[in-house]
């Protein structure tokens, strides 16, 4: 066995996914944004519970990095490592615009543009072929109407995520297709047993949530 913990804490709603490699054993999903730190070790232990599990049997935790909830990101990394330390397990991070894209792999467009909402037209995105390869890293983004038109002019992109709200009204193109996909922490489980296979683990004296960087109006979007 191999038993992950994916905990998501970035995005609205929060949750925790246990897994042995790449078979989801149970999901818990907190729809509430405002209590996140009350909800999440009480989620841990019943998840555990549940499986006739000790915290001790878990092989490794995993959590998303960001961008996203400024709240939400301090509340997750704060307590999985404080799990990591006291159990001396290891810890796993993803970025959430990349687990945001692994829930979004059967639409039919061949990229796929996660949108976090920030501010007024800001948003954190990135682009992703549908088997996660990146094409364009994670960064922040004002949005206007211009943004991804050389993109759009030869490929399909599917934008989802609660920042392609504001986008939409913004764009009027064929190759635009808009998604409603909601990731949680069970579209965490391959990206993470993947990284564990390969030893890639995060230093725990080191790692630090991702908040991302300083807007700009545009982004590289060559392909």
């Amino acid at each position: 066995m191999s038993l992950i913990l994916n905990i998501d804490t970035a995005v609205q709603s929060a949750s925790v996914c246990l897994a042995d490699k790449e078979t989801v054993l149970g999901i818990k999903i907190n729809p509430s944004q405002r209590d996140h730190a009350a909800w999440l070790h009480l989620a841990i232990g019943e998840i555990v519970a549940e499986h006739q599990l000790h915290l001790k049997d878990i092989d490794a935790f995993a959590i998303t990095e960001g961008p996203g909830s400024y709240t939400g990101l301090r509340v997750g990394m704060s307590a999985v490592k404080g799990l990591c330390y006291s159990l001396k397990k290891p810890l796993i991070t993803i970025g959430t615009l990349k687990m945001m894209a692994a829930a979004a792999m059967n639409q039919p467009a061949e990229i796929l543009c996660p949108m976090i909402d920030a501010r007024r037209m800001e948003v954190f995105t990135a682009l992703y072929y549908r088997n996660l390869e990146e094409i364009m890293s994670p960064t922040n983004m004002i949005l206007d109407k211009l943004s991804f038109r050389e993109v759009l002019e030869t490929q399909k992109i599917c934008f989802f995520g609660n920042g392609s709200n504001k986008f939409q009204p913004l764009i009027d193109h064929k190759n635009a297709l808009f998604g409603s996909i909601f990731p949680t922490a069970e579209h965490m489980v391959l990206l993470t047993y993947n990284k564990y296979l390969s030893g890639l683990v995060a230093d725990l004296a080191y790692v630090e949530v991702f908040y991302g960087k300083d807007f700009h109006s545009t982004a590289k979007q060559s392909l």
